[in-house]
């Protein structure tokens, strides 16, 4: 029973988190603000951080964040333990000049980001919600509430469409937010009007980088209430439990000897992670290499401790789909709740190897976490995630993990109420355990 309450605790602040990060930048506020509530120092990169102080950091570059609790015993050669996952999700992204229309409808020209399930997006009410960078080079996050739909094509319109529906992502994929003539009315003016803070003109907005989001609120369903239907699970769900897992270690006292505890929540790894906050960039191995300086490391040290250290990249997997078991392996099928993925793919297009699922069976076993195994179907090739780029980046030995989705990519995806949980048991564990 406490097993389970903990899972619906966690689960409902799972879907808190998400409610309060409709974008990456969102994403990496509300952590910040979670960090600041557990005693964590914001740090600046553009000034000097001097030497690694004992206790809980992190640092935000637009919207990658990066969080570590050093302990007291951290010394040139102690090893970083790295939870990897990411904060954006496949959207679509306002474009230039954004507000079209015809025939008296007002819309809003969008590009797809990512690979969004397009259909789960249609008939959603939906919001707009990024940051805003105004003609003095403020940065100010605005969300909306729901003011958009792709409004679906009636059947009678459409008598085939049961048939097989298709969408061109760039004449059906242009949602409407009103009525009236484009040339006298501006989508940028609705987010201006609702800017965090207090609205802001619309004519001071120099930039902006605002993706759309679903507004229907997380909550828990099923039979048994077992499952848990959220946007962005992929990949905020990770995130969190990275976030939840990090708070509690640094409120535990550190064993003698213990790693550096290292939360990267990476920006963009839906279209690729190259960016200066993504996988691809250099924003861990500045911050690792920092950390490192400021415990008075040489090269050779700063080697050590990176041949030492160990990344679990955290991303969302797939589940077994009941009406699609032919698309999954044979052999291996996930469940909801039945525990984290442990993700393997044998061209490394997750970085997992032997000695990495080992240490993955070992955490699970020492926190009483069951996990299962995913590889995909030799007819359906996976994607990928940060787990192959850090370990090539930075050499840093990595498994890959996560938690097993139905509908993935979809406005609306699906997890295990108690899967989340999981993955945050054994996050807490690896950060303060030695490879």
């Amino acid at each position: 029973m406490a097993s389970e309450s903990s899972a619906l605790t966690h689960i409902q602040d799972l879907g808190a988190y998400v409610s309060a990060s409709p974008s990456s930048f969102h994403a990496v506020r509300e952590a910040a603000r979670r960090l600041d509530a557990a005693g964590f120092t914001a740090l600046d990169e553009s000034k000097d951080w001097g030497t690694t102080a004992a206790g809980g950091h992190y640092i935000i570059r637009d919207g990658a964040l990066i969080a570590w609790v050093t302990p007291d015993s951290a010394g040139p050669t102690t090893p970083f333990n790295i939870l990897g996952a990411h904060t954006d999700s496949p959207s679509f992204k306002l474009k230039p000049k954004p507000t079209t229309g015809v025939h008296g409808w007002l819309q809003a020209g969008v590009e797809v980001y990512g690979g969004p399930l397009l259909n789960s997006w249609l008939d959603r009410e939906l919001r707009l919600a990024g940051r805003l960078v105004l003609d003095d080079g403020t940065d100010v996050l605005a969300a909306t509430g729901p003011a958009l739909r792709f409004p679906q094509l009636a059947i009678h319109l459409d008598r085939g469409v049961n048939d097989g529906m298709t969408l061109d992502k760039q004449r059906h994929m242009n949602p409407v937010w009103g009525l009236g003539d484009p040339r006298q009315e501006d989508v940028l003016a609705l987010l201006a009007a609702n800017a965090e803070g207090a609205p802001v003109d619309p004519a001071r907005i120099a930039g902006y980088d605002v993706v759309v989001a679903d507004t229907q609120e997380p909550r828990v369903f099923g039979g048994k209430d077992e499952f848990f239907a959220s946007g962005r699970l992929d990949n905020l769900s990770a995130t969190h439990a990275g976030l939840a897992a990090l708070i509690a270690h640094a409120q535990s006292p550190a064993e003698a000897g213990a790693p550096i505890a290292v939360l990267a929540a990476f920006d963009h790894e839906e279209i690729g992670s190259g960016s200066r906050s993504g996988a691809c960039g250099p924003i861990l191995e500045d911050v690792l290499t920092r950390l490192s300086d400021g415990l008075g490391a040489t090269m050779s040290q700063r080697r050590q401790a990176i041949a030492a250290s160990f990344c679990v990249s955290a991303d969302a997997g797939h589940a077994v789909h009941p009406n699609y078991s032919e698309r999954h392996d044979p052999a291996n099928h996930p469940v909801l709740n039945g525990g984290p993925l442990l993700k393997i793919n044998a061209n490394q297009r997750y970085a997992t190897d032997a000695v990495g699922a080992a240490f993955w069976a070992r955490l699970c076993g020492e926190a009483s976490v069951p996990y299962q195994e995913f590889v995909s179907n030799n007819d359906v090739p996976c994607g990928s995630t940060i787990g192959p780029l850090t370990a090539t980046r930075l050499g840093i030995r990595t498994v890959d993990v996560g938690v097993a989705l139905l509908s993935m990519h979809s406005a609306r995806e699906m997890c295990g109420v108690e899967d989340p949980h999981h993955l945050a048991k054994v996050a807490e564990l690896f950060f303060r355990t030695a490879a």
